[in-house]
């Protein structure tokens, strides 16, 4: 059995209150991780913590409920809730240099869901595959919008190069917690 498994959608009222609950508190959990924001003196791109709570909510929640808490995310930062890092909110905060980066969770929700979806024993090393398979969506896209701001050369230099050792740390940190809620999970399913 895997993540997603063990919160199967079902057609009744409960259970999609449950799972909207559950797409809510996904992207409270978003913002509140972007809250933890480390800012670099020579990029506009900070070290967040939102990047791994994105890519462990593809892998637990799935494509369909990963997608609509990272929607539902920016959502409420395009309406003004200052839920994306440092705090900022609103439009500017999506066609600004980090814009790209936004977007990318979108897409590598997404992605990491299906790839939690298809396959259903989760183990380690197809979990790391997941989580970089996602990291690097989020680098695509932010990196091909970067550009736009400050050019190819300097958009690796200030948007790339200074998150790799942070990022293999966040999916180490990412995998043990997948592991541990795997086992909370299987110790739950055999109590049933």
């Amino acid at each position: 059995m895997n993540y997603v498994d063990a919160l199967q959608s079902e057609k009744t009222f409960p259970a999609r209150a449950a799972n909207f609950a559950i797409v809510l508190l996904a992207s409270w959990l978003i913002g509140v991780s972007a809250q933890f924001t480390i800012l670099l003196p020579f990029s506009p791109v900070p070290i967040t913590g939102q990047t791994i709570i994105v890519l462990l909510i593809g892998v637990l929640l799935g494509k369909t409920r990963g997608s609509a808490a990272v929607g539902l995310y920016i959502l409420q930062g395009a309406a003004g809730l200052p839920v994306f890092a440092g705090g900022k909110s609103g439009l500017l905060a999506l066609i600004g240099p980090t814009g790209g980066y936004l977007v990318g969770f979108l897409a590598a929700v997404y992605i990491v869901g299906i790839l939690s979806e298809i396959r259903h024993d989760n183990s380690t090393i197809y979990t790391v595959f997941s989580l970089i398979v996602g990291n690097l969506i989020i680098y695509a896209f932010g990196l091909i919008w970067l550009v736009q701001f400050v050019g190819e050369v300097q958009a690796l230099t200030i948007g790339f190069y200074p998150f790799l050792v942070g990022d293999i740390f966040k999916i180490f940190i990412g995998v043990l917690v997948l592991t541990g809620s795997k086992k909370i999970l299987s110790l739950v399913n055999t109590k049933k």
